[in-house]
């Protein structure tokens, strides 16, 4: 096959600014020489499809811009891209579904890389159900539209604004790293909708934060939770490397108590 190299350069010297590397941080860490970055980058030198491969890894790419890196140093796609509903993605789904059902009777749901749900546990339907707009639950249901929209779960949550400020701040971080087009009007969409009162000042850093409280209102219950994210880093298919768990942990025991009842009574 043949390729652009004008166009593969284009898209490194895109990903290392992405990464805010300069040509030696990168050459250093890939063990070549910052000329030869630079010829590749430029155009005057095409890489190999080691090279690209090896590229992406220093430049820390996603698996399905990695594919694109191939495509336009004139190489077939490395990874494998299949649809959810694949039958060879079975096994692998019906294994995010133990991971959900185990961590029960607290709330977890997979997501795939534009925030929209693949799959939940029984947790979590009571407490997204009964949504002002019916249109927000139909598939795919966008799991931060829900949250923030002003007629999904925003009324019920208690501390919007900290959490709101804390969606978002994910999302802006995503933005800057992957730049998608999906995400981003996302994100337009989102911080358009209104904001609630925040309950003091916010401080908020993504990069040190290793836990954020949301606080939701469920019947005449405040529930309390923090919240993890999972990603399958080792996922050799576009697919499955894009899904993420989130999964949702109990603050206080009081809230450890409603979720293990609400269980007890779905059981019976």
């Amino acid at each position: 096959m043949t390729g652009n190299a004008n166009a593969v350069g284009d898209l490194i010297r895109e990903w290392r600014a992405r990464r805010r590397m300069s040509q030696l941080d990168l050459a250093s860490e890939t063990d070549i020489s910052q000329r030869h970055l630079s010829f590749l980058e430029s155009g005057r030198a095409a890489p190999s499809r080691d090279m690209v491969i090896r590229l992406a890894d220093g430049l820390d790419v996603p698996l399905r811009h990695r594919n694109r890196m191939l495509l336009a140093a004139g190489f077939a796609p490395h990874y494998s891209e299949r649809p959810l509903a694949d039958p060879s993605l079975s096994p692998a789904l019906e294994t995010v579904k133990l991971v959900l059902k185990g961590h029960e009777p607290f709330p977890a749901f997979a997501v795939d890389s534009h925030w929209n749900m693949v799959t939940a546990n029984d947790a979590v339907g009571p407490l997204i159900a009964g949504v002002e707009d019916p249109a927000l639950m139909e598939p795919p249901v966008n799991v931060l539209r829900l949250c923030l929209h002003p007629k999904g779960l925003a009324s019920r949550i208690a501390n919007l604004a900290e959490w709101r400020a804390h969606l978002l701040a994910r999302l802006k971080r995503q933005n800057e790293a992957f730049a998608d087009p999906s995400l981003e009007k996302l994100e337009e969409e989102l911080r358009a909708y209104p904001g609630g009162v925040s309950q003091g000042r916010i401080v908020h850093d993504e990069g040190t934060a290793i836990a954020h409280l949301l606080q939701m209102r469920v019947g005449e219950d405040v529930l309390s939770f923090i919240s993890t994210i999972t990603v399958f880093g080792t996922a050799l298919d576009v697919t499955l490397s894009e899904l993420a768990i989130e999964s949702f942990f109990p603050a206080d025991p009081e809230t450890a108590a409603i979720l293990t009842h609400m269980a007890r009574n779905r059981s019976t």
